[in-house]
This record gives C-alpha cells, structure tokens and sequence, in this order.
C-alpha cells in the first residue's frame, strides 16, 4: 500500500489524509480516556500533574516542531504522536505489565504489549463506521504506531500484519522523529513533576551531567533556584531546547527525502534521527538517575502497588464472572476468547474507572 491509502475506500475530504487521521484520533473516546490515565503520578494526585493526555499533546507539540523544521510531513507525526499511548492501562507501565502477567500465568502465551494495544484501538476497537471496525487510518499512520522507530517482529503478531506492513523494514521518518519526542518529552515532564511533587531536587539530579549542562542555562538567565515555579519552567524550555536543537543537528544531513517513507528503510540501515552519542550517553545516564531516584521512590512504589493490586484483581473477577463486562464487551465473547475480552476492557479504562471498580467490587482500596 502507498504511506497515504487507507484499507477502506472513504469519500473525497478537504484535509490531507494524515490531517484527516489526527481529527479521527482526536475524537475518539480513547483519546478522551487518556485524561484520566496515569504517565507517572496518579490522575487523583492533584491537577497539575501530567497525566497520558497532556503528555501526547506535549510529544504531538515536539514532534511537529522537529518535522516542520526539517520539512517532513507534520500531520503524520501529529496524528502518531497523539495516537501512539492509546494502547496503555491504567497505572502506567505497571498496569500493562501487570495485565501481561495475569495472561501469561493463565496460560496465554501472548499476553500483553502496550504498542500492539495501541495498533489494535485505532484498528478493531473503536467502532466509529458500520461497514468496518476502527477508525480507518492511512497505512503510514498505522505503521507509525505499530513500530514506532524499529522493526516489530512479535511472534503473537498475526501473519497479516506482516505481510501488510513488512515488519523487517522501519516505519517513516516521521514515525522515529515522534518516537525521539516521547523521550524528550517525558524526560522534561517526569523531572518537572517529580520536582514539583517534593520526590525529587536538582541537587538529586545533579549527578547528571546533561542536567549540570542545562542548569548552567538557566542560571545564565539570573534566576535563581529558589524561585521555584519559574526556575523550573526555564529548566524544561531549556531541556526540551537543547535536545530538539541536538537532534536536528545531528539528523539533518542523514535524511535524504520529504518524501514519506513508510516500510521501505530495511532494518538493517542505521536510523537517520538521534542524538550524537555523547549526548546519547548522556541521556541514558539521566533515564537511569530517574528510575532510581524518581520511579522507584517509596511514594510511587506504594501507588504503583496498589494499580497493580486493582489490575490483578478485577482481571480475576471479570475472568469468574463475564456477566459484569459491559454490553459491548459481553457481547464480543462470541467472536474473541473470553481472555481477550477481558484484557481489552481493563486496558480500556481510565484509573479512576478502574479504581472505582475494584472498589465496588472488593471495598475501598
């Protein structure tokens, strides 16, 4: 298929066809769900905090800077960018890696991954159209969240995608620019919450000589650290700044076409969007500061815990007793295994759904 076909002939539209896939998203009910969907604190923590939402507009808002400037197509990354966390649980990583473990004890081997999840909303869960399910999205946006910057060769992946998208070449361009925006986006947000919260300080950060680098900028400006909110938004301007003006540099030369690339760059060529690798150590070192200093932090842990208690628990009371999925779900048992079903739906939901659940279920958790 070319980048811009879609699966389903639809009728002419004023929008390009990636413009036209990003409004698709945008106004899907999963997109909504991501509101209430944990990035790393709680959705019940307070307002300020990120949560899966603000976070894919933030990677949305990167990537389509970086596309822009390098004349890429900006649409594309847009509707990857806003679609690409679709697929989570509630709690975060931990609840989708809870939900994995729930299937695999049962005895499927397939259990769970977040990308594939992700794929499968913008694809067969959302029902927006009768003659079809998903949302009907071009091959180039499909392939973007399915791959995100590397082949995706899973052996619980069904052999059409594999010969649909070619999964021994890499996505577009655009796809691996929207894959580098998460990054900077949730290593800028993760620091300014966590910071925010009282978890963490910049002389924890310290250690990191990406954060000395950027705290010498702020400084520049004369502000100091006891100006709390204002020191720490100059800190993330210049964070997220000095990444993207870094990637650009690097990049810029190693891509030859504005064309879109979609499943035609072999696996085995290097990815033409990074950082240089002293900057790429750099980043590694400060991903590994955070996890031990920020998501391994006691008051995460013990949030953390509880999600993956609630996840544990309703999979194995929906699993009992299917009488308690919604009509949707109760009636897709027919078509799907029981399993499945059950995953999709505790996938689907936000946290404080899921917590409201567990709890009428089992008492307050």
């Amino acid at each position: 298929m070319k980048p811009n076909e879609r699966f389903y002939n639809i009728d002419r539209d004023f929008r390009n066809p990636y413009a036209r896939d990003r409004d698709r998203i945008i106004h899907s009910g999963s997109f909504r769900k991501l509101e209430y969907k944990t990035q790393v604190f709680l959705n019940q923590e307070g307002d300020f905090f990120r949560t899966r939402l603000t976070h894919s507009i933030e990677v949305s808002q990167i990537a389509r800077s970086i596309t822009s400037h390098l004349g890429l197509n900006e649409s594309l990354a847009e509707a990857i960018a806003l679609a690409h966390d679709l697929g989570h649980t509630p709690f975060g990583h931990i609840g989708g890696d809870t939900l994995d473990e729930c299937l695999r004890k049962d005895g499927f081997k397939n259990g769970f991954e977040h990308n594939f999840q992700s794929f499968r909303v913008v694809s067969y869960l959302e029902k927006r159209y009768k003659s079809f399910d998903g949302l009907n999205l071009t091959f180039a946006t499909l392939e973007g969240i399915l791959k995100h910057s590397y082949p995706y060769k899973k052996n619980f992946l069904p052999e059409w995608i594999d010969e649909e998208f070619n999964l021994d070449t890499h996505p577009s361009i655009e796809a691996m620019i929207v894959d580098r925006a998460d990054e900077i986006a949730y290593m800028s947000h993760d620091i300014d919450d966590g910071i925010n919260s009282g978890l963490i300080d910049f002389d924890d950060l310290r250690e990191s000589e990406l954060i000395q680098e950027i705290l010498l900028k702020v400084k520049s400006e004369g502000i100091l650290e006891d100006e709390d909110e204002m020191f720490r938004y100059r800190f993330s301007s210049h964070l997220i700044n000095h990444l993207v003006y870094s990637l650009l540099e690097y990049s810029k030369d190693k891509i030859k076409s504005s064309e879109v690339l979609s499943a035609t760059i072999s696996s085995k060529d290097e990815i033409p969007v990074g950082f240089a690798p002293e900057l790429e150590t750099k980043i590694k070192k400060l991903k590994k500061l955070l996890f031990n200093k920020l998501y391994q932090h006691q008051n995460i842990v013990i949030k953390m815990f509880a999600g993956k208690q609630a996840i544990r628990s309703l999979y194995k009371a929906l699993m009992q007793e299917e009488k308690m999925l919604p009509k949707f779900y109760y009636e897709s048992l027919d078509k799907k295994q029981k399993h499945r079903v059950v995953a999709d739906y505790i996938a689907h939901m936000s946290d404080r759904h899921a917590l409201s659940l567990y709890n009428e279920m089992y008492g307050k958790l």
